[in-house]
């Protein structure tokens, strides 16, 4: 790239659930890799945007005895240590955070960087809350029959009460399959619903009949965050779906079904 970077987006992996901690991390951040890579390509030479791939450094090896609040904690940091990074190499420009499972949470909590401008929290893995039992169950992460997301107990609370206050000034998208096993996407909900409250800017997308790893639905999924982490970061227009939803009220602009074949007529 011949010109200085306008903006930079950093893609936070997930933490990987086999393989063991290291393997596991391996295959989170080669999982990583195809939105990374779509998201370099979208680049244009009027608003040249640099891409990076987040290799985590304190949540890579999870610290004897740490629990999954302690592993977030520390890939949070990590994510926080490359927006820094960020900064040093390119200067004083936007970035936008997209992160996927335990990434997702990585990417809001270092949202209150002052160089953060969105974050984008893809399939969340939100710690589940024993007051809020997960009700019925998914489909695994392909395609199925039917829709595993009921409604749920929608009070305060209930998505380990992840802080929302670092999200003001931020456009935020959340995205969640409804067949989610490993987290039940009524917390990803209730943690839009706090966060809305302390900004307009959040919005969140269900997938219907898609799991954890929102591999069913990969096309739509990675075309709706290129165009928020672009229209975000580069000022250009957001697609009619993103657009509605921001706008929306709760419950309607947390709730938004992505459309299957999303992202084809797009541009």
């Amino acid at each position: 790239m011949g010109r200085a970077p306008h903006a930079a987006v950093l893609v936070l992996p997930g933490g990987g659930s086999s393989g063991g901690a290291r393997g596991g991390s391996v295959l989170a951040a080669a999982s990583a890799l195809p939105l990374a890579r779509r998201l370099g390509r979208a680049t244009s030479d009027d608003d040249p945007v640099v891409t990076h791939l987040v290799h985590y450094r304190n949540g890579r090896r999870p610290r004897p005895g740490a629990d999954a609040a302690h592993r977030t904690a520390d890939c949070a940091a990590d994510a926080e240590e490359a927006v820094a990074e960020v900064v040093r190499r390119y200067g004083d420009i936007p970035v936008c955070l997209v992160g996927t499972d335990v990434g997702a949470l990585a990417a809001l909590r270092a949202a209150g960087h002052e160089a953060v401008a969105s974050a984008v929290a893809l399939g969340p893995l939100l710690r589940t809350d024993p007051d809020h039992p997960r009700s019925g169950s998914g489909a695994g992460d392909r395609p199925a029959e039917g829709n595993a997301s009921g409604a749920g107990d929608r009070s305060g609370g209930g998505d380990g009460e992840e802080p929302v206050q670092q999200l003001r000034g931020r456009d935020v998208l959340i995205v969640h399959g409804t067949n989610d096993t490993r987290c039940d996407p009524e917390l990803s909900f209730r943690l839009a619903e706090r966060a809305k409250k302390v900004n307009t800017r959040v919005c969140r997308f269900e997938v219907h009949t898609d799991g954890h790893g929102l591999r069913g639905y990969a096309a739509e999924v990675a075309a709706l965050t290129e165009d928020f982490a672009l229209g975000t970061l580069c000022g250009r227009d957001l697609c009619r779906p993103l657009t509605d939803a921001l706008a929306a009220p709760p419950p309607l602009g947390l709730r938004m079904p992505l459309a299957s074949g999303f992202g084809k007529n797009l541009r």
